[in-house]
């Protein structure tokens, strides 16, 4: 097939304004996004700029929106795209080049809900047990890449880039509801300020863009009940 690619383009060096650039690409209709934009880079444009990493839908770093819609473009096809197929950095952080974003704020949103294990206890033996049944209440939000793709899809984010985001919430989550863990009240103070879970409005942007589909909006209603019921 034959594609045309419509990509935003952006030099802030040099540039006054993005642009958008079109590029023809003879493909195959199982070629993904990121195979067309490989080939725009190697062969038409070395210039454009993008940002990707294991090309299988693991590592999350070539998030992007395409077709208006936040996904990965190494597990995007050509055949579900169509002919023209317009691809934009995600939205709500800085272009730092093209489809390259400055992920810091991103990042230390993650960083300031504590995404790590607390527990005080002398370490057992071997290993902190847990039960199948204990796992399974956490087990959807350890699937997160940290790819951004659902908090830059966020409306919320977009009006006020403080608010933590979905993600955070989401590596949260995964914490406050481990039975290893004991830092949950902690989390859920942070998550109780004027820019925590409760900017929410529950659009579902999130969850439809996650490329692991990780029911990120009920993991949300999930700590602001935990929030209601706490005693923080």
């Amino acid at each position: 097939m034959r594609v045309k690619l419509r990509i935003k383009r952006f030099n802030p060096e040099k540039d006054e304004a993005p642009y958008w650039g079109e590029y023809e690409v003879e493909a195959e209709p199982t070629d993904r996004v990121l195979d067309a934009l490989h080939y725009v880079k190697w062969y038409q444009d070395g210039t454009l700029t993008l940002r990707r990493s294991c090309a299988m839908g693991i590592c999350g770093s070539d998030a992007m929106r395409i077709n208006g819609v936040n996904r990965l473009a190494c597990k995007s096809l050509l055949r579900d795209m169509g002919s023209t197929v317009t691809v934009e950095p995600i939205l709500g952080l800085p272009v730092i080049k093209d489809l390259v974003v400055d992920m810091a704020p991103f990042f230390a949103q993650y960083r300031s809900v504590m995404p790590w294990l607390i527990n005080e206890e002398a370490p057992p033996a071997r290993e902190r047990l847990q039960s199948i049944e204990e796992r399974e209440v956490f087990d959807d939000t350890t699937k997160c890449i940290l790819c951004a793709a659902c908090t830059t899809s966020c409306p919320s984010f977009w009006a006020k880039g403080e608010y933590v985001g979905p993600a955070a919430i989401v590596q949260a989550h995964r914490f406050i509801f481990d039975s290893r863990d004991h830092g949950a009240g902690q989390r859920l103070e942070i998550l109780n300020e004027p820019d925590g879970v409760w900017r929410c409005r529950t659009i579902f942007n999130c969850t439809n863009a996650c490329p692991r589909e990780i029911e990120i909006t009920r993991a949300i209603g999930e700590v602001k009940k935990a929030l209601l019921f706490s005693r923080i």
